[in-house]
């Protein structure tokens, strides 16, 4: 499962009128994968792929590649998962916290962790409307539910931010608790 990947062309911009050729063109792509590997191999073939098109079509010069920003993957720390999950089953109810599996999320989380050496654990919280979700669930259409970074999402106010609220207070709570005590 995690030699997957996802290139999303998010963004293509060339020329300013429709009847002018443009002599440039921006093309920016999103590179998200589950390891690192994966991620160099996908680099390598997009390197490979849009300079063999510009030799292949005599464009005049090769192509310019910048990298733009690229984080390390985010991987929640084993132990810290399970306090954090326990807290949020107390809190929340064990109904309301679910695993997720791996994700291809393209996020700077990371950095946070990695800057200080210590344990991280991310998660997420739901926002869709809960009868829409139920219903999404119901007819087996979960994956056509709109995500963060749809055009289309618009999560609902309450119940989401109050659960979200209520989570960081839980998970944060685990670890002010000394352990043992109630």
């Amino acid at each position: 499962m995690t030699d997957n990947a996802v290139v999303t062309v998010g963004s293509l911009q060339a020329g300013r009128s429709a009847n002018v050729i443009p002599n440039e063109a921006v093309l920016q792509l999103n590179i998200r994968t589950l390891d690192d590997q994966v991620r160099d191999q996908v680099l390598s073939a997009v390197r490979r792929i849009v300079n063999g098109e510009a030799a292949m079509s005599g464009a005049p010069k090769p192509p310019e590649i910048t990298t733009l920003g690229q984080f390390p993957l985010t991987v929640n720390d084993e132990d810290a998962t399970r306090k954090v999950a326990e807290a949020l089953r107390q809190r929340l109810g064990a109904e309301r916290v679910r695993p997720t599996g791996p994700a291809s999320a393209s996020e700077d989380f990371s950095e946070l962790p990695g800057a200080w050496n210590v344990p991280s654990v991310y998660w997420i919280v739901g926002g869709t409307d809960p009868q829409k979700y139920a219903e999404a669930e119901r007819t087996g259409k979960l994956n056509e539910l709109p995500s963060n970074h749809s055009p289309e999402f618009a999560p609902v106010v309450n119940p989401t931010l109050r659960t979200g609220i209520e989570a960081m207070l839980a998970a944060s709570g685990a670890w002010l608790v000394p352990s043992g005590a109630k």
